[in-house]
């Protein structure tokens, strides 16, 4: 450590000796004045002091560390303060070690406007006026529903013009189509009172709200009163907009009428990122919902991740929910706000729900990212593989064998090639069973298994880093004789997979491991299994083939295909050929093959 190093470590130990032990927000800077780092902490003393007290293993937190030369702390009343600064500091200066949300695009809300006779209408654009915002809506089809709702229901305007009493009593404005097709009410003439306007307005509000059941229950009401008073037309209208809202709640994700303004979250990780979900319930329907995308800087936990993704989601959908339903614990306090992690119930079910979209979310963003970059969907896969079978190196290199044989006639074997998880085809190798005498699958393998890796040595190709051998224990056994004599343990892993339940043996291993079914790992192998079978399939029906059409003709020495084509069309049989004189054949095919084909049919 330099002399500088050492001052500056000195300078640092006599800031965090100082700090107080309540909570707050703590920022790292470098030596440029920078600040790298955001955190806030219960504890600001035994937070700080985390970081400064122990060798961190190697990874981006030592860095972090290393980078440090000065630190600044801001102390406050709670947790909840904590957080919220926490989260405004990280969006302000977008430190280079803090996760940020990926997805930053702004969505689209609902405005109803700060006029005289207010606008409902869609924006990206918060100005802060006094108009209120609804959203921001993720999913703009749900918004652009909700808006034509209100538009059936309520004659609101879409003008731009200035409503203002001075102009509308000075007859300024004319009414336009929109009042023509019963859009709107016409209040730029007078037609439409402020009272009655602001009260559709009101009601337009608690619908966005997503108190949709109260509006209903009004209109429901209203539509018997004007029924009772026998104002059949009115309570004609009133009832189109009680159907109209009630067919918009059935397409609302219903949960439970007892539960209300209540958020939900989920996560989902992985090496790089994390994925949150976020629901709220209003009125026993989800009106918001939302995923995004934290990338990992610090290697943080699932615990920190969501606690940021709460802050970050109820300050931007304003949501001051009394309860959050989580996954699991979490070591956040936020004022008149309760933490439940639901085992059953409803409430479980929302949770579910909640953790359904997140991991549909992660691989959705898997998907695009494996279609734009096709090698990142195979080294995830090879990967997987190295950690489910515990390999030393990827599997770059697997090869897989399989026998055939009918009853022990024209026994074959096959051997195909996988490069990076995919089939090499110019790799793959047929067998003709050569040493091997009835149907002995056992010996078969050992024959291929010697054959095969004893060439690759000797020509000191490549070897593979995986061999899966066709079968359980017995196929197995008649491999790992082979790896043995050709010391190949220790170079190359060998498995056999079992065709009844898919089950992967180990050498030495009595008990197999079963993998998921819906494992990437298992597919990967049984894709290897069914193309060694099928590879080794079409050379043994070719081979038997050949063999089911060849004649006793064919063995014989000096006996060409035309020869054979003549005493066949002559003869018509092998039977008729046998029992022919010598001067029938001489007249065919001479007198040399006349003597040559009746010596060897009559042996």
């Amino acid at each position: 450590m330099d002399a500088q190093e050492l001052k500056t470590s000195e300078y640092l130990k006599g800031i965090v000796l100082n700090l107080p032990e309540g909570p707050g927000v703590y920022q790292y800077l470098d030596s440029h004045g920078t600040i790298i780092y955001v955190g806030k902490a219960k504890n600001l003393k035994r937070r700080v002091y985390s970081y400064f007290s122990k060798e961190h293993e190697p990874g981006k937190t030592r860095v972090l560390v290393s980078k440090i030369a000065d630190i600044r702390y801001i102390v406050v009343n709670t947790e909840e303060d904590a957080l919220l600064l926490e989260n405004n500091l990280i969006k302000k200066y977008r430190p280079r070690y803090n996760v940020l949300l990926k997805d930053d695009k702004t969505y689209p809300s609902i405005c109803v406007s700060n006029e005289y006779f207010p606008r409902v209408f869609k924006t990206r654009r918060i100005i802060r006026d006094g108009s209120t915002y609804y959203g921001p809506y993720s999913h703009v089809p749900s918004m652009n529903a909700l808006l034509d709702l209100i538009k059936h229901l309520y004659p609101i305007r879409s003008c731009h013009l200035n409503l203002t009493p001075e102009n509308i009593r000075a007859g300024k404005f004319k009414v336009c189509l929109e009042y023509h097709i019963k859009n709107c009410a016409g209040p730029c003439v007078g037609l439409f009172t402020h009272e009655e306007y602001l009260k559709n307005i009101a009601e337009v509000k608690e619908i966005l709200k997503g108190n949709t059941q109260e509006i209903s229950k009004a209109l429901y009401q209203k539509m018997q009163e004007l029924a009772m008073e026998l104002r059949f037309e009115e309570a004609q209208a009133v009832k189109e907009k009680f159907e109209l809202i009630e067919n918009f709640r059935a397409k609302s994700e219903v949960v439970s009428n007892v539960l209300h303004n209540i958020d939900v979250f989920s996560i989902a990780d992985d090496e790089k990122s994390a994925f949150i979900n976020y629901l709220h319930i209003t009125n026993g329907s989800i009106n918001q919902a939302f995923t995004f995308e934290y990338k990992k800087k610090l290697d943080e936990t699932p615990e920190e991740l969501l606690s940021l993704g709460i802050v970050e989601m109820r300050e931007r959908y304003k949501s001051h929910s009394k309860e959050i339903i989580v996954p699991f614990e979490l070591e956040m306090e936020l004022n008149d706000v309760t933490f439940t992690v639901p085992q059953r119930g409803d409430k479980k079910k929302l949770l579910d729900l909640s953790l359904m979209n997140v991991k549909q979310y992660k691989v959705d963003r898997l998907k695009q990212a494996e279609k734009l970059n096709p090698e990142q969907r195979s080294m995830r896969i090879l990967k997987r593989m190295q950690s489910d079978f515990h390999l030393k190196e990827l599997p770059m290199h697997i090869e897989c064998f399989d026998n055939s044989n009918i009853q022990g006639a024209y026994p074959v074997s096959s051997c195909v090639v996988f490069k990076k998880a995919k089939p090499s085809k110019k790799d793959y190798r047929h067998f003709n069973i050569k040493t091997v005498e009835g149907p002995n699958d056992f010996a078969s393998m050992e024959e291929v298994v010697y054959r095969r890796y004893k060439r690759l040595l000797d020509e000191e190709q490549p070897l593979p880093q995986l061999v899966i051998v066709d079968g359980g224990k017995g196929q197995l056994s008649s491999a790992q004789k082979i790896f043995n004599e050709l010391n190949l343990f220790g170079r190359v892993t060998l498995i056999g997979i079992a065709k009844r339940l898919e089950e992967i043996y180990f050498p030495d291993d009595p008990y197999p491991i079963y993998l998921d079914k819906n494992s990437e790992t298992l597919k990967v192998i049984q894709h290897l299994r069914d193309e060694a079978h099928r590879f080794g399939i079409t050379f043994h029906r070719n081979k038997r083939s050949k063999g089911q059409t060849k004649s006793a003709l064919d063995e014989i020495k000096g006996i060409g295909e035309k020869s054979k084509t003549a005493l066949l069309k002559e003869f018509k049989s092998v039977k008729r050929i046998r029992e022919a004189s010598l001067e029938e054949l001489t007249t065919v095919v001479g007198d040399a093959k006349a003597k040559i084909i009746q010596e060897n049919l009559r042996k």
